[in-house]
């Protein structure tokens, strides 16, 4: 029987701002141009553009929620416990799954996916970390 998780709400919302950041920086700061080359599109504030950070604030709020029961069910409570738990997260469900099918069945290229990849990493081991170490 699987027992219940108990889930402290604002640790989630901390992880999910975190993973806002994240991207934001990712995106912007360190391979804004480069993703943008690669996946064809244009940067810069368009319309409805603040209706997509809205959903992709309430997908990081999701992800934290469901990351949260994953590092309870595994005991993490340290450090390493959470960067491993964020590892085979991102290796599992976003870089084996979702990631590689863009390169294998969509034809996008190999750097856009190590860029995509790259920011699951490094925003899931963030998330995991706030939700193990301030839970």
């Amino acid at each position: 029987m699987i027992s219940s998780i108990e889930v402290n709400w604002l640790t989630i919302l901390c992880a999910g701002v975190a993973s806002f950041i994240v991207g934001a920086i990712w995106y912007s700061v360190l391979f804004g141009k480069t993703w943008a080359k690669l996946q064809g599109v244009k940067m810069g504030s368009g319309k409805g553009t603040g209706k997509l950070y809205v959903i992709n604030f309430v997908a990081g709020l999701v992800t934290a929620y469901v990351l949260v029961h994953a590092l309870r069910y595994a005991g993490a409570s340290t450090v390493l416990d959470a960067l491993v738990v964020g590892f085979w997260n991102w290796l599992g469900f976003f870089a084996v799954t979702t990631l590689l099918g863009s390169v294998l069945w969509e034809g996008k290229s190999a750097k856009l996916f190590c860029i995509n990849a790259g920011y699951w990493l490094v925003n899931l081991w963030v998330m995991s970390l706030i939700l193990t170490l301030w839970s």
